[in-house]
């Protein structure tokens, strides 16, 4: 089983790209929905629960797979040579898919730190004269830092996801363990993939951890 960790190797850097990108823009956008749902502008409001509804109750995979071959099925996007040429790169499509889907789940969590944060303390920011947009500047950090230790959840589940992507042709850990199966037929290819997928995932729950501590220091020192 361990002969075949070097050839898989060769795909955990497509894994942790695709992560890291994925990560950065879902990171993003959730905390623009986070915002626009705490905020409760009436329209947009409803377009982002919307959204969330619609990626968080539809598989990944069905979401990887319309976002990948949905556009072909346009003949106006095929004539844009350089849009078609980008939505016709599999890794962009399974980022794009990851991040959205990832976005969904974390403005659920972000949402709901905010929504936990004490009364006193909306209270407090609206006796000294405080707007709205000014209240959430100081307690939307507050509420971000208590959803870390949750998040570093969604950070694991975003690396494993990626394990999906090997379905549009892209060559990352599970893509080469795919090749390397259809070779040797060994099911052992796949307990070399995922003990890759197990200390990956330990390093960056490790990560996340120390992230959480070093953001958590002040209150602990209080």
């Amino acid at each position: 089983m361990l002969a075949y960790l070097p050839e898989l190797l060769k795909g955990l850097h497509t894994s942790l790209t695709l992560t890291v990108a994925a990560l950065i823009v879902s990171l993003g956008l959730s905390l623009l929905l986070t915002v626009v749902l705490t905020l409760k502008t009436p329209v947009i409001s409803t377009l982002a629960k919307g959204y969330i509804t619609l990626f968080t109750g539809t598989p990944l995979l069905v979401q990887i797979f319309l976002i990948y071959y949905g556009p072909g099925q346009f003949s106006a996007i095929q004539q844009i040579p350089w849009l078609w040429h980008l939505l016709s790169q599999s890794w962009l499509c399974a980022m794009i898919a990851l991040a959205l889907n990832s976005a969904a789940y974390t403005t659920q969590l972000f949402y709901g730190a905010v929504k936990a944060i004490p009364a006193g303390q909306w209270q407090s920011c609206a006796a000294l004269g405080m707007s709205r947009k000014q209240t959430l500047r100081i307690l939307l950090p507050f509420a971000f830092k208590r959803a870390l230790s949750s998040y570093s959840n969604e950070v694991v589940l975003v690396f494993k996801s990626t394990s999906l992507a090997y379905t549009i042709t892209l060559m990352e850990v599970m893509g080469y363990s795919q090749l390397m199966y259809g070779r040797t037929y060994d099911v052992m290819v796949f307990g070399a993939a995922g003990i890759i997928y197990l200390c990956v995932n330990g390093l960056l729950t490790l990560l996340m951890r120390l992230i959480e501590r070093r953001a958590l220091a002040f209150e602990r020192r209080n």
